[in-house]
């Protein structure tokens, strides 16, 4: 899995689906949290679409009331990434885990085992954790940002060590002379640094690609410089071709300053289909979706990412011409202007959150076409 392959990548949210509380959608299937059969199947239908990497997110909580909710995040990104790697041949397989509570030999090896078990497809999006209830499950506070990078920084240097303390040709599995592996061949990193050290090396030697590829999903110039000293692949979530070419522009420019080539970093930016053979169809999908999220909630921050005091009275109907007339996108969320582009082409409020305005990537309903002409 080369850097040149990770072109469409496909994100695996909770077990039953994206949409919080999905679960409770007719034929849905109520043990898909923990059934690793039906993430098999995903996987081998996004392989035969000729998806080249699965993508699983990860905080370390318990973030959702399950009265109401299903959990956000697999029971273990790692272990169902191994299970899948068993069952898949070719995509990639992807996750995140933190560098602020996580110890570089742990990270190393778990990340360096899953890529040799998959035979080289095996990526790490390695991020800072920001969320303090994450960080109470470790016993100890976010520290600050300055020293929760320079921590990862680190981390991301000691792994790729550990990663490299096994030269190419160290494995000889040479049954006449004896030796399973060249000990002049394996060697210790011995690396110590403020925040992290390992002795090292691995027990574990190179799969097919080498090591594992390194992704980077934060934000700001502490998450820039992470991603253009160490990724292959960047996470972003761009609205507009513009804001997708200066995000870009940016980390070529990063990567540079880094000492890289810039052509070695590639960005990745996110969208979300539904795909139907109408655009009404699919909206309608997506209508059908929403009916099991607290759509009273999302209309409210609706009218405040476009200046309007909005509320579930109005949720099918669309916005009057006063309101038009009215309303400003918000200049602090970037998603504000293709919300109200939306709400003027005269849809209700409903259909309007059916476009995904509000979600956390751009939202393509319509038909085979109109996705691949967004992409």
């Amino acid at each position: 899995m080369t850097s040149r392959q990770m072109v469409l990548g496909m994100q695996f949210s909770g077990g039953y689906g994206a949409a919080p509380g999905a679960w409770r959608l007719p034929g849905a299937n109520l043990k898909s949290y923990t059934d690793m059969d039906q993430f098999v199947r995903y996987a081998q239908a996004a392989e035969r679409g000729k998806i080249q990497l699965l993508f699983i997110a990860d905080t370390p909580v318990l973030d959702v009331d399950l009265d109401h909710h299903a959990p956000h995040h697999m029971i273990d990104p790692l272990l169902i990434l191994t299970v899948l790697a068993r069952e898949t041949e070719r995509i990639g397989l992807v996750t995140t885990a933190s560098t602020t509570f996580t110890e570089p030999y742990n990270l190393a090896r778990q990340f360096k085992a899953l890529d040799v078990i998959s035979h080289g497809r095996a990526g790490w999006n390695a991020v800072t954790t920001s969320d303090p209830a994450a960080a109470a499950n470790f016993g100890a506070p976010i520290p600050p940002r300055a020293e929760k990078y320079e921590r990862a920084h680190e981390v991301i240097q000691i792994v790729q060590a550990l990663w490299g303390s096994w030269e190419k040709d160290a494995w000889l599995l040479d049954v006449d002379g004896k030796p399973f592996a060249d000990m002049d061949k394996i060697q210790p990193v011995n690396l110590q640094g403020k925040h992290a050290a390992s002795r090292g090396p691995l027990p574990i030697p190179p799969s097919e690609q080498g090591q594992p590829v390194i992704f980077q999903a934060g934000g700001g110039s502490y998450g820039l410089e992470l991603a253009s000293r160490y990724a292959s692949g960047v996470y972003a979530n761009p609205y507009t071709i513009e804001d997708a070419r200066a995000q870009r522009q940016a980390l070529r420019d990063a990567a540079k300053r880094a000492g890289r080539d810039p052509d070695e970093v590639k960005m990745l930016a996110g969208f979300m289909p539904t795909i139907a053979p109408s655009r009404q169809a699919a909206l309608q999908r997506r209508r059908f979706l929403d009916e099991v999220v607290d759509l009273n909630q999302r209309v409210r921050y609706l009218g405040a990412m476009i200046g309007l005091p909005l509320g579930p009275r109005q949720l099918d109907e669309p916005l009057t011409a006063d309101q038009l007339a009215d309303a400003i996108p918000s200049p602090h969320d970037p998603r504000s202007a293709r919300a109200l582009e939306v709400a003027r082409e005269g849809w209700s409020l409903r259909d309007v959150l059916a476009h995904g305005v509000i979600d956390y990537h751009p939202v393509v309903a319509g038909t085979a076409a109109d996705v691949a002409d967004h992409m």
